[in-house]
Parts: C-alpha cells; sequence; structure tokens
C-alpha cells in the first residue's frame, strides 16, 4: 500500500483544525469560573441549538418555508414534542416520533 504524503497531512490537518475547537475551550474553561449569569446563558445554548435544528427541519423546504410539503413531519411533531415535554424520556421521544411517521404515512 502507496502512503500518499499529501494526502496524509491534509487528514493529519484536518484532525488538528477539527480537535482544536474541541478541546480548547474545555481546557480554557474548565480553570476559570465562570459567572451565574454566564452559567445560566449557557444552559440555554443547547435547547436553543436543538430548537433551530428540528425547526429548519420541520418548517423549511428547498431553501424556503413550505408548511404543505412538511405537513407529515409536522403532524407527527406535536405527540412527540407532547411526550419530550410530559415524559423527559429521549427512547420515549424517539419511539413516538418513529411511530408517527409510521403510521401517518401509512394513513396519509
Amino acid at each position: 500500500m502507496e502512503i500518499r504524503w499529501h494526502i496524509l497531512l491534509a487528514i493529519m490537518g484536518a484532525s488538528i483544525v477539527t480537535l482544536l475547537p474541541r478541546v480548547l475551550p474545555l481546557v480554557v474553561l474548565s480553570r476559570i469560573q465562570l459567572p451565574d449569569w454566564t452559567m445560566r446563558w449557557l444552559n440555554y445554548v443547547p435547547v436553543a441549538v436543538m430548537a433551530a435544528l428540528i425547526g429548519q427541519e420541520l418548517f423549511m423546504a428547498d431553501g424556503k418555508v413550505d408548511f404543505i410539503k412538511k405537513y407529515i413531519e409536522i403532524l407527527a411533531a406535536i405527540p412527540t414534542f407532547a411526550t419530550a415535554i410530559l415524559t423527559r424520556s429521549l427512547l420515549g421521544t424517539v419511539v413516538v416520533g418513529i411511530l408517527s411517521i409510521i403510521v401517518l404515512r401509512f394513513v396519509l
């Protein structure tokens, strides 16, 4: 097997570029005490990221807001969100979401 050095260097460079933004904040933030308002603000970041991802997936089609093409996913999101809020169970939420999509695609 022949090793091409430029590909190996590209892979190593990509690994370093990927690793640094993940490790560097952990190293820096583990050594300093953040104020309470910063910690409260940081607690909302995962929820905001998840809402943005789900909202884009539910309401966007072909780069535009479209409720018609995604109506099955929007209908399936209702029991899924209810399950997530009521049970706070990731497994239960995923199962309800999958079953909702299956049933709605079969029925509609």
